[in-house]
């Protein structure tokens, strides 16, 4: 609803402007103009009528849900009338002279409300009504009453075509944000998936390998577990039909992990971070900090270091993530695991992550291998994350030199 009133809403809006500033030019025509009608009272009397009609209805113009059907067909059964009794308080020579009928424009409002409602074929109906009236009023087809019949009517199916095609673009563009939306809500729970349970099946799969026996097919079993759950978290997302749809299945908080990665290296309990995550401004050295370990080296600024809490958790969760693959693929000549740097820097407009190892380097392709098989610990642990933060995470690899992740969450975009 919200999509369709930031386009309908202002035509509502004119149009009730529009009926009301026409009132008023009919009733100073008819002032105008008082003395040449046959009947003047009788003319009045209707102008009376229309006068509190347009003013009592000003509300049930002014929105879509308060203006119905109905409500527009009286509202064009008051304009007709008033075209078809001009003949009767006015003088044939007046009308015979192009002179106007007792609602003037005003009934063009009449037909833009079909047109706004319903569109162009509602509004091309009502404005043959209206130009039905004004032949019967003239007693014939003269040149000024087709001319004033083809205006309201070509202008009646413009605003309705042009409406169609809005309300058409805004269901198209509804759709898109809630594809958008799932989009975004699959990769959040990938990420979560990738940190916990994809790791888990993995390092089932190879223990169960390595230590064989029943252990082997339990691995195996893990192994096509963590095959078919990669592929469900990285398949593209299926549009939402238009239409009623059953409301989603919120997450519950404590299923979202927001600590590192299982099988992370570190020491220390990590209480300070957990404790500190939990307020409005997080100190991020808090959450590193838990990562460092023998094989981890981290440097922070002497001064604390804020984000907001959600922001400084899914940033440590990157980090995490980075560190896990390390950990799992850089390996240095004799096997042993990679020394891994991290760096945090406080920068005037963004916080600054960096983390880099001295193992081997990742062949050129890898990353795009490893997403076409559903591996998505940098698409979606790391730059996911990065992103959705508006932020970005750069990655720079070198074989045989290392690998550099520079991950950025600008301060001034929460």
């Amino acid at each position: 609803m919200a999509a369709r009133m930031s386009v309908e809403q202002p035509l509502w809006s004119a149009l009730t402007a529009y009926r009301v500033l026409t009132m008023g030019y009919a009733l100073a025509l008819y002032a105008v103009a008082y003395d040449e009608y046959a009947h003047p009272l009788g003319a009045g009397s209707y102008l009376a009528v229309l006068a509190l009609w347009t003013l009592a209805t000003v509300r049930r113009v002014s929105s879509a849900e308060r203006c119905t059907l109905p409500f527009l067909a009286v509202d064009l059964s008051v304009a007709v009338t008033g075209i078809l009794i001009t003949p009767l308080v006015d003088t044939q020579a007046r009308i015979a002279a192009g002179g106007p009928t007792l609602p003037t424009i005003w009934t063009a409002g009449a037909v833009l409300g079909f047109a706004i409602k319903k569109g162009w074929r509602w509004a091309a109906g009502a404005s043959t009504l209206v130009g039905v009236a004004n032949v019967i009023e003239v007693g014939g087809l003269e040149r000024d009453s087709l001319h004033d019949v083809l205006l309201v009517c070509i202008a009646s199916i413009a605003i309705g075509y042009v409406v169609e095609v809005a309300r058409a673009s805004e269901r198209t563009l509804a759709r898109a944000l809630r594809i958008e939306a799932a989009t975004r809500e699959r990769e959040r729970l990938a990420r979560d998936i990738h940190d916990s349970v994809l790791q888990v099946l993995a390092m089932v799969q190879r223990r169960g390998a390595a230590i064989g026996g029943e252990a082997a097919e339990l691995g195996r079993m893990a192994g096509e577990q963590e095959a078919a759950l990669r592929t469900l978290v990285s398949s593209g997302v299926v549009p939402e039909a238009d239409g009623p749809r059953a409301p989603a299945t919120a997450v519950p908080a404590a299923a979202v992990p927001t600590g590192p990665p299982p099988g992370t290296d570190r020491s220390g309990d990590g209480s300070a971070g957990r404790g500190s995550a939990a307020a409005e401004a997080c100190d991020v050295r808090a959450l590193l900090s838990a990562y460092s370990g023998p094989r981890v080296s981290f440097a922070e600024p002497g001064a604390p270091v804020t984000l907001p809490a959600p922001a400084a958790r899914e940033l440590a969760a990157a980090v995490g993530a980075a560190l896990d693959n390390a950990r799992r693929h850089a390996r240095g000549p004799g096997g042993e695991e990679a020394q891994v740097w991290v760096l945090l820097e406080d920068e005037p407009d963004a916080v600054v992550v960096t983390v880099r190892d001295d193992g081997p380097g990742i062949p050129p392709g890898r990353l795009e291998a490893a997403e076409a098989e559903g591996r998505m610990g940098v698409a979606l642990s790391i730059r996911g994350r990065l992103r959705d933060l508006g932020g970005s995470a750069e990655l720079l690899s070198v074989p045989g030199q290392g690998t550099e992740v520079e991950m950025r969450v600008p301060k001034d975009d929460r």
